[in-house]
């Protein structure tokens, strides 16, 4: 008897946490999409890799430069990555969900000065997320609240 109370103990102990894991990835989950920036410049599709999330740029107001041709990451301080076209650039990288809607640890890169910053994203509702890049400490920082496209 002891042994079949130790074993639904232990049933019960798996299944919460499991329930609880889930509950938490679809929490997580909820920022995955795809997102327009606030200036309404380009958009970004945010993505899941592991327990992480990611967002690449995939559209461009302005796609192209003065001569026609697709913009470059021209402003990228690696040499190699400057042929890179600005649609395709992972611009998100490395962040975790920390709970209350919040995604930290990660960085973010903006293509039009080469820079990379620190940034957290908070979820404010379905469709709108606060974008926080800054240098050093969070408060030192310029929010950009992004827009779900639906």
């Amino acid at each position: 008897m002891k042994k079949l109370k130790n074993t639904l103990i232990l049933f019960v102990i798996i299944f919460f946490t499991f329930n609880s894991f889930a509950q938490t990835n679809q929490e997580a989950d909820k920022i995955i999409g795809l997102w327009q920036t606030g200036s309404g410049k380009g958009r970004v599709q945010i993505t899941k890799y592991g327990n992480k999330f990611s967002g690449k740029i995939v559209w461009l107001r302005d796609p192209n430069d003065a001569k026609g041709n697709p913009k470059l990451d021209s402003k990228n301080p690696d040499v190699n990555r400057q042929k890179n076209t600005t649609i395709g650039i992972t611009n998100l990288l490395g962040f975790t969900y920390e709970g209350n809607s919040e995604y930290d640890n990660g960085t973010v890169y903006d293509p039009e000065n080469g820079k990379t910053y620190k940034c957290i994203m908070t979820l404010e509702n379905i469709n709108s997320l606060n974008v926080r890049g800054y240098i050093g400490f969070s408060f030192i920082g310029r929010t950009d609240v992004w827009t779900r496209v639906k």
